[in-house]
């Protein structure tokens, strides 16, 4: 949409009109170098972060067998769009905003204004997905589950839907040639009984913000109180109680994920839906700095997640350490690379029996019990420490006492 690009509008003002009027050649909008300095380097560092954070992102789910969850690919999806946008636009959108001069032609004049809407739509669509895949896998674990084959399927519906609505900013999108610069805009039809801009970006407000967000509120709200409002029965055996614990954890990430989105947008937003019904309030020269901030933190949306998953979930924060070397390869590589739920399982079974030789060596023969001490210990770390490693923010594999949290074994992050 217009509003998610520096683009004017011919028609009567766009969303930042920072171009004022399409007749006029005078650009007043020249800042001075250290204002441009500044917002550079506050630009700039979006894009670095973002690109950087979000590859990794997608490496560490891609590169590791272990993470190619249904979550995950939808995290996948959300982590590609974000790159693309802060990679292709975010720079493009603070220099056209800096001076409102178009120096890259007719071609990325469009892709300028349509590509933003779609990677908008792809990203908060999959963590709707999200949501509402967490809402089944909680709520309903009985139920079938999504394939990769079908969730690769949903993945695609939503980008396609993410083009189609986009396509009207591609079509509209022109450039023209004033006094001195050249402008990049969006030659919206004028209609005598509807406002088709107006009706356009509000229906686009709607579609990529409001209603997305109020699905997955409504989504979270009832996980949340359905995880933190039953008590854990006092009988219940520790897998049950880590396994509650493990998605409580994947819940809360992804509601600070939800959460930070919504509060980057939402100024944004605002600012467009009052530029459409009062353009007058536009108008004065100190908007330049103010669409400059609002813009910087609706691009910073795109750099915030790797973070909250490196803070939040101990699978990702030991893929970023692999990365970035900060321990070694073989405490990363099994932290992804959990074993299968077989092994954890014969892993118990061996601590089981070496358990129950101790006491029935000790009643039978108190002596040789004392000589097979060490041995049996060593044994019961060595399963012990398989089995604990699950207890680390990341989903369990193995089968949970609860038909609610049946559905773990494929749901960690």
């Amino acid at each position: 949409m217009d509003s998610h690009s520096n683009s004017t509008d011919c028609s009567g003002g766009n969303g930042t009109d920072i171009s004022g009027n399409c007749t006029d050649g005078f650009n007043q909008f020249i800042q001075p170098v250290w204002q441009i300095t500044l917002w550079a380097a506050a630009y700039c560092g979006i894009v670095a972060v973002s690109v950087v954070g979000n590859v990794v992102v997608i490496w560490i789910i891609l590169a590791h067998k272990r993470m190619r969850t249904v979550t995950n690919y939808f995290l996948v999806n959300l982590a590609f769009a974000e790159a693309a946008m802060s990679a292709f636009n975010t720079v493009i959108n603070f220099v056209y905003s800096v001076h409102n001069e178009w120096y890259f032609g007719l071609v990325y004049c469009r892709f300028h204004n349509f590509f933003p809407i779609t990677a908008i739509f792809a990203s908060i669509y999959s963590m709707t997905a999200i949501a509402l895949d967490r809402y089944m896998a909680i709520m309903h674990p009985l139920q079938q589950r999504l394939s990769s084959t079908e969730t690769r399927i949903v993945i695609g519906v939503i980008w396609i839907l993410a083009l189609l609505l986009a396509f009207p900013q591609y079509h509209y999108s022109s450039t023209a040639v004033l006094p001195g610069r050249t402008v990049c805009f969006i030659d919206w039809p004028e209609y005598t009984t509807i406002d088709f801009k107006q009706i356009y970006y509000v229906c686009v407000t709607l579609l990529i913000y409001f209603l997305p967000l109020c699905i997955m509120g409504w989504a979270y709200m009832t996980v949340g109180f359905f995880l933190w409002s039953s008590e854990i029965p006092g009988d219940s055996s520790e897998r049950y109680k880590e396994q509650l614990i493990a998605k409580r954890k994947v819940v809360k990430m992804m509601i600070v994920v939800v959460c930070t989105f919504a509060v980057c947008w939402l100024p944004y937003h605002i600012y467009f839906l009052l530029h459409q019904f009062f353009p007058e309030l536009f108008e004065q020269h100190y908007i330049q700095q103010v669409y400059l901030a609002i813009m910087w933190l609706a691009m910073s949306s795109t750099m915030y997640n790797p973070i909250i998953y490196y803070c939040l979930n101990s699978r990702f924060r030991a893929g970023f350490q692999q990365v970035f070397c900060c321990c070694p390869p073989t405490v990363t590589k099994e932290e992804l690379e959990l074993k299968s739920p077989r092994y954890l399982q014969t892993q118990v079974s061996i601590y089981r029996a070496s358990r129950m030789e101790k006491v029935v060596s000790t009643a039978v023969d108190p002596a040789a019990a004392e000589q097979k001490t060490a041995a049996i210990a060593t044994c019961e770390a060595h399963s012990h420490s398989h089995v604990e490693v699950t207890s680390n923010g990341s989903l369990p594999e193995t089968l949970p006492q609860s038909s609610h949290i049946s559905s773990l074994s494929n749901d960690h992050l």
